[in-house]
């Protein structure tokens, strides 16, 4: 016969063995979760920057993923901005500056960082066939800083102008989807790597959008 303490401790053993195999498999499955998701996202990684390029679209893509190419886009929004909202203008491009910055520092210094995937065209098993369009850049590629720096964007400027535009501020989102698909396209990133970027931009935006709208909402002057 066991004691009461030694019945205690025995009962303790058990949880603490039960415990340690359900964390045992967790994990497991998650490392299984996360193989088999390698393998999506490299098939479709091949369907979009194998199968479905064009000569046609090799030579446009490499200009929508570069910034400079919407230089003066940005440029011409920020003084429509600033003509007609005034100081509360000014207000909404810093917010829209500070927006870019939280994007560009999380996903490149904090995130890619931490995960340390591989882009494309430095990943051994995919490099040999990558299609690559422009210089490989960084070494890790998860998230994708263009999709989380765009889509941030886009979902600031959607909370503080819909009340002005409409419907038609869905297009920012459109231009966010199409600069992160063109990153896919040239060979630099997965699309794991995008719709990563894509839900943690939407959340920074979101973030700093909700803020503006309340303490700052845009005015006409």
């Amino acid at each position: 016969m066991l004691s009461g303490e030694s019945k205690i401790n025995v009962n303790f053993m058990r949880r603490s063995m039960c415990l340690l195999m359900l964390k045992n498999h967790g994990i497991s499955a998650l490392l299984l979760s996360w193989q088999h998701w390698i393998v999506l996202d490299r098939k479709l990684f091949h369907l979009i920057n194998g199968t479905w390029h064009t000569p046609f679209w090799d030579a446009i893509m490499p200009f929508v993923r570069n910034p400079y190419t919407w230089a003066p886009l940005y440029f011409f929004l920020l003084l429509v901005v600033l003509m007609r909202f005034r100081w509360r203008g000014l207000w909404w491009i810093a917010f829209f500056l500070l927006t870019f910055a939280i994007a560009d520092q999380l996903s490149v210094e904090v995130f890619k960082m931490f995960v340390q995937r591989l882009r494309p065209c430095h990943d051994p098993v995919v490099a040999p066939t990558d299609h690559l369009l422009i210089s490989c850049g960084g070494q890790y590629g998860f998230p994708s800083a263009h999709a989380t720096n765009h889509f941030a964007l886009a979902m600031f400027m959607f909370l503080s102008f819909r009340r002005y535009t409409g419907k038609w501020i869905f297009v920012v989102f459109a231009w966010a989807f199409l600069i992160s698909y063109a990153q896919i396209y040239v060979g630099v990133h997965f699309p794991g790597d995008v719709l990563a970027g894509m839900l943690l931009g939407l959340l920074i935006g979101g973030f700093t959008g909700s803020i503006f709208v309340r303490f700052i909402p845009l005015q006409s002057s």
